[in-house]
């Protein structure tokens, strides 16, 4: 590596142990006393709550669990937007450049929310409840502000809202199993990206096949926080014979399916392009949106960089990364890897990588500016597993 890459990666000491003071200046979710009793021992904070992120220091033990098994894992820091009002899909096409008009009643997709610069603001899913009703399921983003403040700007008339909404979601092969036991067979048949309101004992639920990994997996949008610890202790008891745990968002598992995380691999600089995700700009629908003239400008050309897959060589990386790596092609600065984790069931370490376009080559030789010492890695494509319905 040349003098350039090895400049600053100098790895800082890590404290033997970190506190972590609960206080009500950050919310807590409705889950926040049933994970603890599970077990959790570390948390991170995502959309001003925290959210569980570690139960078992033993490497590959949650991954494992979740991927043979069924997980809970508490993801009330994904909040949603309540859009209502006769202009609601009007407003809300006017956030994304994802063509709305063909989703249903009952019906979600995955969006983006871009800027004027067609920037990415955050990457939520849309859920339709009603002709006049939908919400926005949130990444880490303060987007309640930015509705709000377009709809000021506007002629709208809409209602913008948090609504009492904390999803928890069911991971892994044993989940439907779980959930039809308890709801019924109707669950086995919900398709992939679809929803229905339930009822379950007096717990107002949003019931989804839907979640952050490739396992088959459900989204419990739970419609009271008041019973938070009800609707957990019932899953929990009702999976003691499938082996339930507690979980949290894997990284392994979302890079294996080529799920990208706002805030680690996608920011307001990033656009649709960069992350292949160019289908999702719908130019040709006619329809206006935040960021559709930066967005037509940049559809004319390639990408200056683009966002792929990489292994990297080596010891297992169980850590992951708390900042970006640069990457290097033949000692020269080809771009940033911006998140990796040890997958144990594809016994490799994934990455993404950030790179500028004439290095973006599949197969190509890179070096990863590891804060431990250099590491060689492979481009490759994504995503490593494929999605189960």
């Amino acid at each position: 590596m040349t003098q350039e890459s090895v400049q600053g990666q100098i790895a800082a000491p890590k404290p033997t142990s970190v506190d972590v003071v609960f206080a009500s200046r950050v919310r807590k979710s409705p889950y926040h006393r049933s994970t603890l009793r599970c077990g959790a021992t570390g948390f991170s904070i995502y959309n001003h709550m925290f959210l569980p992120m570690v139960y078992s220091r033993e490497p590959g033990r949650d991954y494992f669990n979740a991927v043979r098994r069924v997980q809970l894992w508490d993801v009330a820091c994904e909040r949603q937007v309540e859009i209502s009002g006769p202009d609601a899909l009007r407003f809300a096409q006017l956030l994304t450049p994802r063509d709305l008009s063909r989703i249903q009643v009952g019906q979600a997709a995955y969006t983006l929310i871009t800027n004027p610069e067609g920037g990415i603001l955050n990457d939520p899913l849309f859920l339709k409840l009603a002709e006049d009703r939908c919400w926005f399921s949130l990444s880490d983003n303060d987007i309640l502000l930015w509705a709000r403040g377009l709809a000021q700007s506007g002629d709208y008339e809409v209602s913008l809202r948090e609504p009492d909404v904390s999803p928890l979601q069911v991971q892994g092969p044993c989940s439907e199993a779980l959930l039809s036991g308890l709801f019924g067979d109707w669950v086995r048949g919900l398709p992939f990206y679809r929803f229905r309101e339930f009822d379950f004992d007096g717990i107002p639920l949003l019931v989804g096949r839907m979640g952050y990994s490739h396992l088959p997996c459900f989204e419990l949008f739970l419609r009271d926080a008041r019973l938070g610890e009800a609707l957990w202790e019932r899953l929990w008891h009702a999976g003691k014979p499938l082996g339930i745990s507690a979980g949290a968002p894997i990284a392994a598992l979302r890079l294996e399916a080529g799920i990208f995380s706002y805030g680690t691999d996608i920011d307001e600089r990033t656009n649709p392009y960069e992350l292949g995700l160019g289908w999702m700009v719908a130019l040709e629908s006619g329809h206006d949106f935040i960021g559709r003239e930066a967005l037509l400008k940049a559809s004319a050309h390639p990408p200056a960089r683009l966002v792929l897959g990489a292994e990297i060589a080596g010891a297992p990386i169980w850590s992951g990364n708390e900042d970006h790596w640069p990457v290097f092609w033949d000692g020269r600065r080809a771009g940033v890897m911006t998140s990796c984790a040890y997958s144990p069931g594809l016994d490799k370490n994934l990455a993404y990588v950030m790179l500028d376009a004439e290095y973006a080559d599949l197969g190509s030789a890179l070096e990863v500016a590891h804060p431990e010492g250099a590491r060689a890695a492979t481009v490759v494509g994504l995503p490593w597993i494929e999605r189960m319905a």
